[in-house]
């Protein structure tokens, strides 16, 4: 997971502050969260101590703290590939989806948006599962195609390249045509105060007529999306039935959600030891 660099002894990593803080940021270079316990382990100094080093690069802006560890730090007003985007936090994506999954009724009309997290609903599906699915994500749409009972309704619009996106008027005017169960939105960040944001202005538009047009509305965002604010407002976490996140988010920033009004459904990730124990599948949003 982590190694001493060649011709450092690894005595030197753990005694000397400097070259473990470099090590842990070539950690996340190479993959996208480290863990508190593991570096801990690896380096051969205590979980305090590691917190300390994470405090320290966050500080420099190199990376950003996480409930249990880090991630890399990222920027407010610049998304990543769509290519580095859909292997990220893979595993918690796809928790995330099987949760959604199981909120779905058969018969149901359902928008997905587009985002990584939103297609590995897509990928989730089991193969029998019957909807009506309105689309402005072809990625979504080429992966629904292969459904035998699923109705697939693709938005059209300007097209972004990547993540191949629709937006724009026609877009928008494609959602307003119709009227959904639910809808499944993606995130470049969720925030108690700040609400959904994202990246892309042109598609914040097309996300508040989704809202508008569907009788529930899910926000899928992972822990490295809980407590982050994009360059462009969505809307306010208020007008969102409920955040889909997995058990790595900060349970300080979930439960200011939830002081919000709006109900945490977190996802336990499964085949990853480091998580530790999966946290309750549900936060009710706490009522007056």
């Amino acid at each position: 997971m982590i190694a001493a660099g060649r011709g450092l002894r690894a005595d030197a990593v753990r005694d000397v502050p400097e070259q473990r803080r470099l090590h842990i940021v070539a950690a996340l270079d190479a993959r996208d969260g480290v863990r508190a316990q593991s570096l801990a382990q690896r380096f051969g100094v205590s979980v305090e101590t590691i917190r300390r080093d994470l405090l320290v690069l966050e500080r420099k802006g190199l990376v950003r703290r996480v409930h249990g560890g880090a991630v890399r730090a990222g920027s407010r007003t610049i998304e990543a590939s769509f290519d580095a985007r859909k292997v990220a936090n893979l595993s918690a994506k796809r928790a995330m989806a099987r949760l959604a999954v199981s909120l779905l009724e058969p018969g149901s009309t359902v928008i997905f948006d587009v985002g990584t997290s939103v297609t590995e609903i897509a990928r989730a599906l089991p193969r029998d599962f019957s909807c009506r699915v309105l689309t402005n994500s072809l990625v979504a749409a080429g992966e629904l195609s292969r459904m035998p009972h699923v109705e697939v309704l693709a938005a059209g619009g300007r097209v972004r390249a990547g993540d191949l996106a629709c937006s724009g008027q026609t877009t928008g005017d494609f959602f307003r045509g119709f009227f959904a169960d639910q809808v499944f939105l993606g995130s470049g960040g969720v925030h108690p105060k700040a609400g959904l944001t994202d990246y892309h202005l042109d598609e914040i538009a097309v996300r508040k007529v989704m809202i508008q047009r569907s009788r529930e509305s899910y926000v899928l965002a992972d822990a490295t999306k809980i407590g982050q604010i994009a360059v462009g407002a969505v809307c306010s976490v208020e007008q969102v039935s409920a955040v889909i996140t997995d058990d790595r988010a900060d349970p300080g920033v979930l439960a200011a959600l939830r002081d919000c009004g709006v109900d945490v459904l977190v996802a336990p990730t499964e085949g990853d030891a480091s998580v530790g124990a999966p946290a309750p599948a549900y936060f009710p949003k706490r009522r007056a």
